[in-house]
């Protein structure tokens, strides 16, 4: 069969994928052990796939390169912990080989390299590959599949059995290779969820069910894990006691001694990425020294830093005792603030505050903790910005799928601005139905205008023109329409089109080293809007020194 595999076949797969983790995740993460039993291999792959799944829907209508390209960065990007960061290597490479196929191409030898490429991208990006793990499990599935490929009269859902069978037969033998796997009586956390995903890419070419995640594996079933007295794995006292993730964009052939830095720091260390961004996790003592290493050569960004002592121990006594996350109750607001100013406002408004904006973007995980701690029954989210919107659909996705929480509802509300957000907050009633206020809150955020003025920092072609750094920019709903070269000028120019349709209140949002602009866009209102209420609050928020919003 040639031809090229087609997107809509990756784009059910991804749906069966990601559906499947979800309903594995629980058996995933209460067999997690290795490298540190803090059980969430499970939770991390899922979010990793959901992410690139969401990226890739973002896209309709896309050139299959391009999807696929924003699959893979999706991943990248989403990637959570040891093993989402490998699997996030492995997805790319994958989507990188569909991607490069060509048309006269034989769909089963494309499968099979790209299971191949997958494999060997995995053992380069991890420091010291361990045997027993997701990494002995992929490649016993990718050459599974290269042999299944010599025969001509192949397919590629012959491809896909061989290697999902394999994987599992893989899978089965894990505990002779890991003694900790053997002490707990499970296998390998990562290495199902592998099994889990090949289980998904098999049924959408046979339409074959996948594995039951109840059904036992060899002779090890899906107990939770129990531990030695002493603890096993990497965590003990001479072990590293903190899991340090960030992205990094730095030059390709800064990550090398990037690699080596990290791995004389500590263990489980995997660099992923390429084309200047990268995504780094090391699990280390020293965490100062692990960011110092990424601010070296480049920008860390999103930086993550988990106690392995802390998590452990709530995994550990939540398994032990059966307890449940206690019963939730009301509803509460989570909301993403860009600065100190915005985030009291935020509060003040009776909000849980997650701090973000842009360069320091909410992770998944950042919200799941936010979630997991307001302890309400009925919660909304304000994303606030338009990058952050996918991350607080995954979180939300996640958190009503848990089976702690069977009792959630949350709803996301795709606020792309910070103004966006203030407006929705106003109008929050908790005395209303859950229904009621989301509908009302997501009515008054659709139909608020809203702009900024930021300075450009490098030259770049924007849809209003060429720019240069040090040029002033309007910003009308997230697109630069304006280019000029005074604050003031740019705001009145920026607020006179939103109010070009009318309106009855306009809300100024002072940033960081704004100087009088809000004062003199207020000023402009006034005299040529007289019947137009205005209201001026001090932000705090970098990089944009006013935001605007006309309602």
């Amino acid at each position: 069969m040639a031809g090229g595999i087609e997107l809509d076949t990756v784009l059910r797969f991804v749906d069966i994928a990601v559906d499947a983790l979800s309903k594995a995740r629980e058996e995933i993460d209460a067999l997690n052990v290795y490298p540190v039993p803090d059980g969430d291999t499970g939770t991390n792959m899922y979010l990793t796939i959901a992410a690139a799944r969401d990226a890739i829907r973002e896209v309709p209508g896309a050139p299959k390169r391009a999807a696929l390209a924003a699959f893979s960065r999706g991943a990248l990007l989403g990637a959570r912990g040891n093993s989402g960061v490998i699997l996030s290597e492995m997805l790319g490479a994958i989507a990188r080989r569909i991607a490069s196929a060509t048309a006269d191409g034989r769909n089963a030898e494309v499968m099979a390299e790209a299971l191949r490429q997958a494999t060997e991208a995995s053992y380069a990006a991890v420091g010291e590959p361990v045997e027993g793990t997701m990494l002995t499990v992929s490649r016993a599935a990718s050459d599974a599949a290269v042999e299944a490929v010599k025969d001509p009269a192949a397919r590629s859902r012959d491809v896909l059995r061989a290697a999902a069978a394999a994987a599992r037969e893989a899978l089965a033998r894990t505990p002779e290779q890991l003694e900790v796997l053997a002490r707990a009586g499970v296998v390998d956390a990562g290495g199902r969820g592998i099994c889990v995903i090949l289980d998904a890419a098999e049924t959408v070419l046979t339409g074959k069910r996948p594995v039951p995640v109840t059904q036992p594996l060899g002779q090890h079933a899906i107990p939770v894990p129990q531990l030695a007295p002493s603890g096993a794995g990497d965590l003990s006292s001479e072990g590293p006691s903190y899991e340090v993730m960030y992205l990094l964009d730095t030059q390709d052939g800064e990550i090398p001694p990037l690699r080596a830095r990290l791995g004389e720091l500590g263990d489980s260390v995997v660099v992923v990425g390429g084309d200047g961004l990268w995504n780094v996790h090391a699990h280390v003592d020293d965490v100062g020294a692990a960011i110092e290493a990424g601010l070296a050569i480049g920008r860390p960004h999103r930086i993550r830093v988990t106690h392995f002592a802390e998590q452990v121990a709530a995994a550990a006594g939540e398994a032990s005792s059966g307890t449940r996350t206690p019963v939730r109750t009301g509803r509460t607001v989570i909301a993403v603030a860009a600065g100190p100013g915005l985030a009291a406002l935020y509060a003040d408004a009776g909000a849980l505050v997650v701090v973000g904006g842009p360069g320091r973007r909410p992770s998944t995980g950042q919200l799941l903790d936010a979630i997991a701690g307001s302890g309400a029954q009925e919660i909304i989210i304000l994303p606030n910005d338009h990058d952050s919107v996918r991350a607080a659909r995954v979180a939300a996705s996640t958190a009503e799928s848990d089976g702690v929480g069977h009792s959630l509802r949350i709803s996301v509300i795709p606020t792309e601005a910070q103004v966006q957000g203030l407006a929705a907050i106003a109008v929050h009633e908790p005395g209303r139905t859950f229904d009621q206020d989301v509908t009302e809150m997501t009515a008054t955020a659709r139909h608020v205008k809203h702009g900024a003025v930021t300075v450009a920092v490098k030259e770049a072609m924007t849809s209003a023109g060429p720019c240069r750094p040090g040029d002033v920019l309007g910003v009308i709903a997230g697109d630069f329409a304006i280019i000029g070269d005074d604050l003031g000028e740019v705001a009145v120019a920026v607020l006179d089109r939103l109010l070009a349709a009318g309106g009855e209140l306009v809300t100024l949002v002072r940033g960081q080293d704004a100087g009088d602009i809000a004062e003199r866009a207020a000023a402009w209102v006034e005299e040529q809007h007289p019947h137009v209420d205005t209201v001026v609050y001090d932000g705090g928020q970098e990089r944009y020194p006013l935001l605007m919003s006309v309602e």
